[in-house]
């Protein structure tokens, strides 16, 4: 029986809704964090708050050990200096992979839907690298892979907006992208963290469309009682911005690459007729227009 939880990256987008999920459970849930501070929210009864870095071997042993199943949320992408998906994605996982498999744990590792060792993504490679370790290892475990956070993209394209409300797109913002809601996904997390009938199992989940980021740009901008269509970084610079500091600051190297990779990558996603709401009716599958209406409703009663 599963009664203790942790979940590495537990302060992010996706671990707040997994911490909160499972301890409304009745699940005793324990938090790995580098910065305490961050997981202030996270106060609860069912709540333990251990301080600890995926990177660091001494700390992630001790976090995991005592638990039934690891929940690893976390990732490195826009991380600076010693954070990038090399470091946190493949070898942090692998880290608590091993600590897992000491601790005599299952797991539950968050992927993405077109994770390959010849992505052009280097955040998708480093994902593979770690289902990889995890399927060679012993530790029961449940794969689940996602499509691109709808709520991250949707607070991306309103953060640049500023006065002008135009929100800013990095190339041409013409390539179908399929967009999940985080809580979509959390759910389902939830559901396989608890139901040891998954492991050994690789789900994928999505959103029900598959959007440019132009279309999502305007969706944006019209929640914003505006009608002007988007700005956007050239190609071109984006090029010049990796090739030059992109050298001396990677995260935004990794950040301009991806960008550019976006622009032209087949992000698309359709669920098979056995897809994961097939098998958890309750998992939700919020449309983009209903999360901006929720991101709304909740803006305009801070």
């Amino acid at each position: 029986m599963i009664s203790r939880v942790l979940v590495a990256g537990g302060t992010g987008r996706l671990g707040t809704l997994v911490v909160g999920g499972l301890a409304a459970r009745g699940i005793d849930v324990r938090v790995m964090t580098r910065n305490p501070h961050r997981a202030a929210h996270l106060a609860g009864e069912r709540i333990e708050i251990v301080t600890g870095d995926v990177r660091d071997p001494v700390s992630t042993m001790a976090a995991v050990a005592g638990v039934d199943v690891v929940v690893s949320a976390v990732h490195g992408f826009a991380g600076p200096g010693r954070v990038s998906p090399e470091t946190v994605d493949r070898a942090g996982n692998t880290l608590l992979i091993k600590a897992a498999q000491t601790a005599s744990a299952e797991m539950v590792l968050m992927s993405i839907v077109g994770a390959a060792p010849d992505s052009p993504f280097e955040i998708f490679r480093m994902k593979h690298a770690a289902e990889t370790v995890l399927a060679a290892s012993t530790v029961p475990a449940t794969v689940v892979r996602s499509t691109a956070f709808l709520e991250l993209w949707i607070d991306l394209l309103n953060n640049p907006a500023g006065r002008s409300n135009r929100p800013l797109v990095f190339g041409r913002g013409q390539n179908p992208i399929n967009f999940v809601s985080v809580r979509d996904v959390a759910a389902l997390v939830e559901h396989v963290t608890l139901d040891e009938a998954t492991r050994g199992q690789v789900l994928e989940i999505g959103g029900p469309e598959n959007l440019t980021f132009d279309e999502l740009a305007r969706m944006v901008v019209a929640y914003r009682g505006g009608s002007d269509a988007p700005r956007h970084i050239p190609r071109i610079a984006l090029h010049v911005m990796a090739a030059t500091i992109g050298r001396l600051r990677p995260e935004l190297g990794r950040q301009a690459r991806a960008a550019l990779a976006m622009d032209r990558s087949d992000l698309t996603f359709s669920p098979g007729v056995d897809g994961v709401r097939a098998r958890f009716p309750d998992v939700p599958c919020t449309s983009p227009a209903e999360a901006l209406r929720a991101l709304h409703a909740a803006d305009r009663t801070r």
